[in-house]
């Protein structure tokens, strides 16, 4: 009989949630401080791009090295250092003067936020042993985050309609700041007990090739640039092999490639990265959807989109619940069908009157979602040995960032083909060719250039991209349903392999 969390687990789950929602929030919190930032700091267009996505890249490449540090040096010591770091790297951003300080700024918030996750997940490891209390734990985790995420742009816009854009980044001073007080007295330390030295080399190999291929799939959908993505897409998968490569021939490897051993592990791995790309895949339309097609107000979308983000909550927080009643094996597949339904109920939305449809679609698919990844995450470090908990939380979440960009990648450049495709046949005859060069560009530079013209034209012109733009929505719904449900079979043919058996430490 495993032991039971006390109440001091519980109060110590409810402090790791805050800051991964913060971490989650800073992800999503500037979309709508754009303009107004914009206006301040004047930054050149290539700034811009950096302020915005610098954040999420410095993440993505340090989440491993933080969590095999976090098992070496202590995973609640390097969590707090980061919350540190984190509250006055924030400080410096909100106040910052120049764009090159923002961009500076947020890159050290992405360093400090890398040492956030993969220390909370590994210590839900060490805290929670009871097999149903750390599902729940885990699922109240990815609800903080999936709170984060969801209730960032509202919040946003919230603060800088009544402040500045700086303002934004301070709502993660009290939080860091309730971390480190509460944290030394309710939070366990654990570290390995043989720890030994970080190897700098392949830790410098692990960011640069996550860095590499992150901004080889994001530099595909924001610029079209195919040759330049596939040369870093490529150069990182290089750093990758040389990486695994060291890690077979040092005596103390940054990643036990054991890991891999258990089943569980790498069959969990696998359909972690699938729910990922689809996942992302199609939320990448969703937004775009409800403002530019629908043409709702971005606070009208984001009331639409939240029933989506609050079914995915819900769907996190009883998925121990359904473990306990149906068991793990067949909630993972249950949960994949379930959103396989969603995902295919959206290739019925249409560009008039769906709204609605959408909207319970979003719903349908986060709750089959939700427990997938739960569960997911349940079994990667529930199958890691304790001491390299952090190791397989950060491979983990490192996986989550690499499949969610890929998925906006390949979705995002299938949804710009067809939507170029479906425009080039309908609007070459409405338009001038400069004109349907800025209207193929996205549907908001339709949106946009739209407003020049005739009102007549305009109508014709707008409906004819709309439908453009849900032709490639269609297609994405269609394939991430089917790859969805592919997984489901996979995971019903060998059940097995999802089957809680500890790798060798």
């Amino acid at each position: 009989m495993t032991t039971r969390a006390t109440r001091r687990e519980w109060i110590g789950l409810a402090i790791i949630a805050l800051p991964c929602g913060v971490y989650a929030m800073d992800l999503t919190v500037l979309y709508l401080a754009v303009p107004s930032l914009s206006a301040d700091l004047q930054p050149s267009s290539t700034q811009l791009l950096w302020i915005m996505d610098i954040y999420g890249f410095l993440v993505a490449g340090c989440l491993v090295t933080m969590g095999t540090l976090g098992d070496r040096v202590g995973r609640r010591r390097i969590m707090l250092w980061g919350a540190a770091a984190f509250a006055v790297t924030s400080v410096v951003a909100a106040f910052a003067p120049t764009a090159d300080l923002l961009v500076a700024a947020r890159a050290a918030l992405g360093v400090a936020g890398a040492t956030v996750a993969p220390s909370t997940l590994s210590l839900i490891r060490n805290m929670f042993h009871n097999e149903r209390q750390r599902t729940f734990a885990i699922g109240v985790w990815i609800a903080a985050f999936s709170a984060g995420a969801a209730i960032g742009p509202v919040v946003g816009g919230v603060l800088i309609e009544f402040f500045w854009w700086g303002s934004v980044f301070l709502l993660a001073v009290p939080v860091m700041v309730i971390l480190l007080v509460l944290g030394p007295r309710f939070l366990p330390e654990y570290r390995d007990p043989a720890a030994r030295p970080l190897d700098l080399a392949s830790a410098a190999l692990s960011l640069f090739a996550v860095l590499a291929v992150i901004y080889g799939v994001k530099r595909l959908v924001e610029h079209d640039d195919l040759l330049v993505s596939l040369a870093a897409i490529l150069f990182g998968i290089v750093l990758a092999v040389i990486f695994v490569r060291r890690q077979r021939g040092l005596a103390h490897p940054h990643i036990e490639l054991s890991l891999f051993a258990a089943p569980a592990f790498r069959a969990s791995l696998g359909v972690y990265a699938v729910i990922g790309l689809v996942m992302f895949g199609i939320y990448y339309f969703i937004p775009q959807y409800f403002q530019l097609v629908a043409g709702l107000s971005p606070l009208s979308a984001a009331l639409w989109t939240s029933p989506g983000a609050l079914a995915f909550v819900v769907g996190s927080m009883w998925t121990a619940r359904w473990v306990a009643r149906f068991g793990r094996e067949r909630t993972l597949i249950a949960g994949q069908a379930v959103a396989a339904a969603g995902l295919l109920a959206t290739a019925f939305v249409t560009a008039t009157d769906s709204v609605v449809l959408l909207a319970v679609a979003s719903v349908v698919a986060s709750i089959g979602f939700a427990p997938v990844i739960t569960i997911a995450n349940d079994l990667i470090v529930g199958t890691a040995p304790p001491e390299r908990a952090g190791a397989a939380s950060g491979v983990a979440e490192t996986c989550g960032e690499l499949s969610g960009a890929l998925g906006v990648a390949l979705f995002g450049t299938l949804g710009v083909g067809l939507y170029r495709a479906g425009t080039d046949a309908s609007l070459a005859t409405l338009v001038t060719p400069s004109l349907l060069a800025e209207m193929q560009a996205t549907l908001g530079g339709a949106v946009g250039a739209s407003a020049r013209l005739d009102p007549v034209v305009r109508d014709t012109v707008l409906a004819a991209a709309r439908e453009a733009f849900v032709d490639g929505m269609q297609a994405t719904a269609w394939i991430c349903g089917s790859l969805t449900a592919a997984t489901a079979v996979f995971a019903a043919r060998w059940s097995a392999a999802f089957r809680m058996t500890a790798a060798a430490p």
